[in-house]
């Protein structure tokens, strides 16, 4: 090997060896270890109240220390407008405001109150958001978990199982979708909890999906979990549509949310995947 071309490789063999040596010292990032779905008490479908309204959580979100690569953090997931100042008919999210990040958030099953640590409506209202289709459709936020808690969590989706992944492209027409809603205005449990249905379409810019259920959301169900056909996470109830579907829900796009919660919102997180299999065959209601 002739001296100039000794010259030429050893920076790039110094730049290969400072790499190596930065992996190697990145620590691996722990699997969060969680409740048994038995044994938790936190998990999505359970009811939140904020301020005196109420609704249901859909997904567990968590980031990672990036010392030590364990769980940092735990959060569950809403719609914004649970947090919303607004009147019910006030669903733009640009415009409407919310509840000062820090608010209690009353999580039924846990010992001690979460805390509002991001609002998709704040995060859009702070960056001066334009986009009509996402100040109309990015309804989601969420709750940070207090630690004392952290051991009655599992993300799994009741009687369904999952989510096993995010779904990236909407949904077709007919599409089944699955959810799982908790109002209180419902038995606890209630079959009617257990929610089928089909999608109509994905419309505003892909920010919400149109769906129809056995039974629509009601009250206390705004918030909660929606899966697709193959359980992955498809988003959260936003609205009952009175027109011009009737009946119908719209439900807020988790991938665009999660993406603006990242992107906007300075949120490092990460959805949980169910540790239950999704198992669409449970369903009973459309056969």
């Amino acid at each position: 090997m002739t001296p100039a071309r000794r010259t030429l490789l050893a920076p790039a063999v110094a730049t290969l060896l400072v790499l190596l040596l930065a992996l190697a010292s990145t620590p691996a990032a722990a699997d969060p270890q969680w409740a048994s779905v038995d044994d938790a008490t936190i998990h999505p479908g359970v009811q939140m109240y904020t301020d005196g309204a109420q609704c249901t959580a859909n997904f567990i979100f968590y980031s990672t220390d990036s010392q030590t690569g364990e769980v940092a953090d735990m959060y569950i997931g809403y719609a914004a407008h649970c947090a919303g100042l607004g009147e019910a008919t006030d669903t733009n999210g640009c415009t409407t405001t919310s509840l000062p990040y820090g608010t209690e958030v009353e999580i039924s099953g846990a010992s001690q109150p979460g805390t509002l640590a991001y609002s998709s409506w704040q995060a859009m209202q702070d960056v001066n958001e334009t986009d009509a289709n996402a100040c109309a459709g990015n309804d989601f936020a969420l709750v940070l978990i207090d630690p004392a808690d952290h051991d009655k969590v599992n993300p799994s989706i009741p009687f369904w199982g999952g989510p096993q992944g995010i779904n990236t492209d909407g949904v077709s027409f007919g599409e089944r979708i699955y959810s799982y809603g908790n109002s209180s205005l419902r038995p606890t449990d209630s079959i009617l909890s257990r929610k089928e249905g089909y999608g109509v379409q994905t419309g505003t810019g892909g920010w919400l999906h149109t769906v129809y259920t056995t039974s629509p959301g009601i009250p206390g169900d705004s918030g909660s979990a929606y899966l697709d056909s193959e359980g992955r996470a498809l988003g959260v109830v936003s609205t009952l549509a009175l027109a011009p579907l009737a009946l119908s829900n719209n439900v807020s796009d988790l991938n665009k949310a999660l993406d603006y919660a990242i992107t906007n919102g300075g949120m490092d997180i990460q959805m949980a995947e169910g540790t239950e299999a999704f198992d669409p065959g449970l369903g009973t209601m459309l056969g």
